[in-house]
C-alpha cells in the first residue's frame, strides 16, 4: 500500500490520472504494470480506479451496476461482488444516486475490486465521507487489497488514514516527488533536534536539515539521519510522527523552491 500526499496543485490526481491512462503526457513516459496505461482492454482490466468523488451512475440500482460491470469487465468476479454489496447491507434495487456518500465509496470500492485487478488507484475516496464511514471503507480497502493480493496507491490528505493503512509513502508537491520510501526506515531516519542556537551549530557536518525553526536562543530542526540516532550531543533528539515529518517536507517545499529531497534511488522507486 503506497500512500501519495501532498499539498492541493502538488499534481497528485495528475499523476493518478496518468496511471489510470484517462489522460496522456504532453512531454516524457509512463508505465503502468509494464506497458503504457489503458493501452489495450487486457491492461485496463488489471487497473482498478476509484475517483475522488466516487462516481457511480445516479439512475442505475445497485443490481445494474454489477451487470453493467460484469459485461464490462473478462475477469470479473461475481461471488466477489455479491458478498461485498451483502456485507454493507446494500439493497440491490436502490438507485445510486440514493445512497449515502459512504455506501457510493462502497460500492464503487467493490466495483475496482470485483474486476480483480492487479492494482487499485484511489484518488481521495474518503475526502467527503465521516469518520465512521470513512473507517469502514479503508477496512474494506485493506481487506481487499490482502484477499486480491493487489498493490494499492492511495492519495490523501489525511495522514491518519495514510498511517493506518499504507507502508509505503511518497511526498508530492509542485510536481516533483520530496519524499520516498518505506514508512518505517524514513521514521527511523528523520529526528527532531532542540536546543540552543549555540548547540544546533555544533550539529554534525553532512545532516539534511528539512527544517528549523528559532525562537529567541532557542531552536527547533528535523534532520534527515540515515540511521544515526544523534543523542549524544548538546541537544535533545526526539522522534518525529508522521504527520510532522509530512509538514516538513511540504513547508521546505515552499522555502527552498521545490528541491526534491529524495534521492534519484527513491524517485525512479
Amino acid at each position: 500500500m503506497i500512500g501519495l500526499v501532498g499539498p492541493n496543485g502538488a499534481g497528485k490526481s495528475t499523476l493518478l490520472n496518468l496511471a489510470c491512462g484517462l489522460i496522456t503526457p504532453t512531454t516524457g513516459t509512463i508505465e503502468v504494470l509494464g506497458s503504457r496505461p489503458a493501452a489495450n482492454p487486457a491492461h485496463l482490466a488489471k487497473v482498478g480506479f476509484v475517483a475522488q468523488d466516487t462516481p457511480v451512475y445516479a439512475e442505475l440500482s445497485v443490481a445494474d451496476h454489477l451487470k453493467t460491470g460484469a459485461k464490462l469487465n473478462p475477469a470479473w468476479d461475481a461471488r466477489l461482488a455479491q458478498r461485498r454489496i451483502e456485507q454493507i447491507g446494500l439493497d440491490p434495487r436502490q438507485k445510486a444516486g440514493r445512497l449515502s456518500g459512504g455506501r457510493r465509496a462502497q460500492l464503487a470500492l467493490a466495483l475496482a475490486a470485483a474486476k480483480r485487478p492487479e492494482l487499485l488507484i484511489f484518488d481521495e475516496p474518503a475526502a467527503a465521507l465521516d469518520p465512521l464511514a470513512r473507517r469502514g471503507f479503508l477496512e474494506n480497502l485493506m481487506e481487499f487489497v490482502t484477499d486480491l493480493a493487489a498493490g494499492a496507491i492511495l492519495s490523501s490528505h489525511a495522514i491518519d488514514d495514510v498511517e493506518r493503512v499504507c507502508d509505503y509513502l511518497i511526498v508530492l508537491a509542485e510536481s516533483r516527488v520530496q519524499l520516498a520510501g518505506d514508512v518505517r526506515d524514513l521514521m527511523a531516519n528523520h529526528r527532531r533536534l532542540t536546543g540552543s542556537r549555540e548547540a544546533l551549530s555544533k550539529l554534525p557536518s553532512g545532516l539534511d536539515i528539512i527544517r528549523a525553526d528559532q525562537t529567541g536562543h532557542e531552536g527547533t530542526v528535523i534532520v534527515r539521519t540515515d540511521g544515526r540516532r544523534l543523542d549524544e550531543g548538546p541537544w535533545t533528539a526526539e522522534n518525529l510522527e508522521l504527520d510532522e515529518l509530512v509538514l516538513a517536507y511540504m513547508t521546505r517545499t515552499s522555502a527552498v523552491g521545490s528541491v526534491p529531497a529524495a534521492t534519484a534511488q527513491e524517485a525512479h522507486r
